[in-house]
């Protein structure tokens, strides 16, 4: 992804090279440009188009009006093979998501054209409309993702978007949309790896290149998580040859020393299952075991590239889930972090042991605000929630409602589940203080859930957002073509946009 900026004293003009799109800025106007893209009422009257258009497409759009479904959103004319005239229909003032939602739908339509050049007219909605025309672009651009880094043939084909008029986006708006894109799709990229390039190593490798952007980077191996006592996470990983890591991401932008906002993620790079060894069918999807970690990463980077003012942590547990000689044996009792001890009665369970030794290390090294937990940590959910929500777990109603909300906001949903003690009994071990499953059946979700909150020592504010039936698409979504979803980014910044800054 590059972003190219170039001032002029007479004319500022911003080239966005943003994946397969091409946005540039200009307040220059041509009417008898190729494709132009004008913007409407929801009735479509078009009385306000005259001085975009010549007086006979003019006369032409409105005949044409009468024949046309009016509920579509958008409506394209033909004026001849070489020009067309896109209408958006846009409400008097739409939600940031309406906006967005109609940029992506622009793309999905006009991305199989052989017309690849359009000219967005800013001018056609009113000036405290602006930043609808900054969310129409976003959702284009985030629509536009692919990954098709292993291809041998690429798709180079590029939509070009020259917005014109003085009704854009703020230079610092720009930022913003582009920092949240970026982290965005960095999200998208790492869980779009397959496991034999994205191991723990490697990941730890690339995070530690954001060191870059400004963020505090601290890598922990497996001699420094042994000296720590992190053995529940370590256990994990002692079948696989690659490392084991926790790693954190520090982010510094308030003024004053206030406790940090803090975000933990699951990076199981690859689940086999281990020793309770998962069926080969759909085994291959395992690489995004590891999205809870990508997102906590991809926040942290648009974070930063954002300048956001506020004090952040990022907090993944990096390991590889393999069956091997020395791999962890169901039946294995392990001393966690907190000096709790955990019966293994699956090692297929593994998500939660990562994630038990990373939020108490979280929680007693940097005292946050309150920490959200991600990870795509069980089936259970998505038979419950299909792909529609994420599953959200709380000791805090008010953190609850905020994530809720924002949520709704940028269409990444959650719905609040049960926690309850009468849920601890359920995977009480006769054993050790806690197994990592509950063999009675049932509630699975809400006991993998109950098994991490043990390992909130401080009753801090904590959420765990259980994301597995939202990290990954294989039809693609309102904003995603399918496969990697980044879902949870936009989530968590407009959390932390809302409510912290």
């Amino acid at each position: 992804m590059l972003f190219l900026f170039i001032y002029s004293t007479h004319l500022v003009e911003i080239v966005l090279k943003f994946m397969s799109v091409q946005i540039n800025y200009n307040s220059a106007y041509k009417k008898n440009s190729t494709n132009i893209v004008l913007f409407v009422d929801e009735k479509y009257s078009i009385s306000n188009l005259k001085k975009f258009i010549s007086a006979s497409e003019y006369s032409f759009v409105l005949d044409l009006l009468k024949t046309k479904d009016l509920k579509k959103k958008i409506i394209s004319f033909d004026i001849s093979s070489k020009r067309k005239i896109i209408l958006v229909s846009f409400k008097k003032n739409p939600k940031s998501i309406e906006a967005e939602n109609l940029g992506a739908k622009f793309y999905d339509i006009f991305k199989e054209l052989k017309q690849k050049e359009f000219i967005v007219s800013s001018e056609t909605l009113s000036n405290r409309n602006r930043n609808a025309i900054g969310h129409f672009l976003h959702g284009i651009k985030l629509k536009s993702y692919k990954f098709e880094k292993y291809k041998s043939k690429k798709n180079k084909d590029k939509l070009d978007i020259t917005v014109v008029g003085k009704n854009i986006p703020s230079i610092k708006d720009q930022s913003k949309f582009n920092a949240l894109e970026d982290g965005t799709f960095f999200t998208r990229d790492l869980v779009s790896e397959p496991g034999n390039i994205l191991h723990p190593d490697e990941y730890a490798k690339r995070i530690n290149y954001l060191k870059k952007i400004g963020l505090k980077i601290n890598i922990y191996d497996e001699n420094k998580l042994k000296k720590l006592g992190m053995n529940t996470l370590l256990g994990v990983g002692q079948g696989s040859i690659r490392g084991s890591y926790l790693v954190t991401m520090e982010w510094n932008g308030a003024k004053d020393k206030s406790k940090p906002l803090a975000f933990v993620g699951k990076g199981v790079c690859f689940d086999t299952g281990g020793i309770s060894l998962k069926p080969a069918k759909f085994m291959e999807d395992m690489t995004y075991d590891m999205a809870g970690s990508a997102v906590v990463v991809g926040l942290m980077k648009s974070l930063a590239l954002r300048k956001a003012k506020i004090n952040a942590v990022g907090v993944v547990g990096l390991v590889e889930n393999m069956p091997g000689g020395n791999a962890q044996r169901p039946g294995d009792i392990v001393k966690s972090y907190s000096g709790k001890t955990v019966e293994i009665l699956n090692t297929d369970a593994e998500g939660r042991l990562v994630l038990a030794d990373a939020l108490t290390y979280t929680e007693e090294k940097f005292k946050p605000k309150f920490i959200v937990d991600l990870a795509t940590l069980t089936g259970a959910i998505i038979v419950s929630l299909g792909s529609e929500y994420a599953g959200l777990f709380s000791n805090d109603d008010k953190l609850s409602k905020q994530l809720i909300d924002a949520g709704e906001k940028v269409e990444e949903k959650l719905w609040r589940m049960p926690l309850n003690k009468n849920f601890d009994k359920l995977i009480d071990s006769k054993n050790a203080d806690v197994q990592n499953i509950n063999y009675v059946g049932g509630a699975g979700s809400t006991t993998a859930a109950q098994f991490l909150q043990r390992f909130i020592i401080n009753k801090t504010p904590w959420a765990h957002l259980d994301i597995a039936g939202m990290a990954f698409s294989k039809y693609g979504g309102a904003l995603n073509s399918g496969g990697a979803t980044g879902y949870g980014v936009r989530l968590l910044n407009k959390l932390i946009e809302d409510n912290y800054e």
